[in-house]
């Protein structure tokens, strides 16, 4: 009788599909700030690339069987290059994983997220980016005031408070920055804090100028130091701030004032 064809064989092993990856903002910490589409997320995660800012009690939202990878990088202390990140995201989406990224706060704003997202689509991996709660609208909630303000503030300005490679405060348009009335969010900014203050006075802004510097903005451990902006700098060296710290800079701020004295009058 016989026999059906046979397919003919070949030595060469089939390519492995391409994984996928996503791009999450943790938020700036509190579990309750992340959103349900980030939670959906880590829970169909496989791999998880995780920063030292992410709250280890997000982490444990995530699918049980997870690969977890801590990537994270403090300042002055980097214990993977974002090239070896890339590297790593790139081995495991071609691996045929789903890859989660996870950043604090929101993965498009100083995150470098930009060179992750770059790196990826040259390797034809599909990228999804959710975004996340950002430490300036925290810590502006946290405070009870809006950081624009009809009548006060306009406009808002999120500034990096040092530069690549933790190489300094970087070159901002200092003049434009003071001129705007506007509110101001630095990034990053306690190490280049004289500088930035220094900078700000030069170029003309008010220095009775109101400044909250907010540390750990929505965990349990939040610390707030305020000032202004001719007595920030003494005030955070005082306070000796460890975490990360958001700082804001402008007069809508004086709502914080505003605000605690109606608290008071109702009580």
């Amino acid at each position: 009788m016989p026999q059906p064809p046979r397919e003919p064989m070949t030595s060469a092993a089939k390519p492995r599909p391409l994984g996928r990856a996503t791009l999450i903002g943790a938020g700036p910490g509190d579990p309750e700030l992340l959103t349900l589409k980030a939670l959906k997320a880590l829970q169909q995660a496989d791999v998880i690339l995780y920063d030292k800012l992410v709250n280890p009690a997000i982490l444990e939202l995530a699918r049980g069987g997870a690969r977890r990878i801590d990537v994270g990088k403090r300042c002055g202390r980097h214990p993977l290059s974002q090239t070896a990140i890339n590297r790593l995201l790139l081995e495991h989406a071609r691996a045929g994983a789903h890859v989660v990224r996870l950043k604090g706060g929101d993965p498009s704003l100083f995150a470098r997220g930009g060179e992750e997202i770059a790196a990826l689509r040259a390797a034809g991996v599909a990228v999804e980016i959710v975004p996340g709660i950002s430490a300036a609208f925290a810590a502006a909630a946290s405070l009870g005031v809006p950081l624009t303000h009809r009548g006060i503030a306009r406009s808002l300005h999120l500034v990096a408070g040092h530069g690549q490679d933790d190489e300094g405060l970087p070159a901002h348009d200092w003049q434009a920055l003071a001129r705007s009335g506007g509110t101001l969010a630095v990034y990053m900014g306690t190490r280049t804090l004289p500088e930035l203050a220094a900078c700000l006075l030069e170029a003309g802004m008010a220095p009775g100028t109101p400044v909250v510097a907010t540390e750990n903005a929505s965990l349990p451990d939040e610390r707030r130091i305020e000032a202004n902006l001719a007595g920030i700098v003494a005030a955070v060296t005082a306070a000796g701030l460890k975490g990360p710290t958001l700082i804001l800079i402008g007069d809508v701020l004086s709502l914080v004032a505003v605000e605690t004295i109606l608290e008071r009058d109702a009580a």
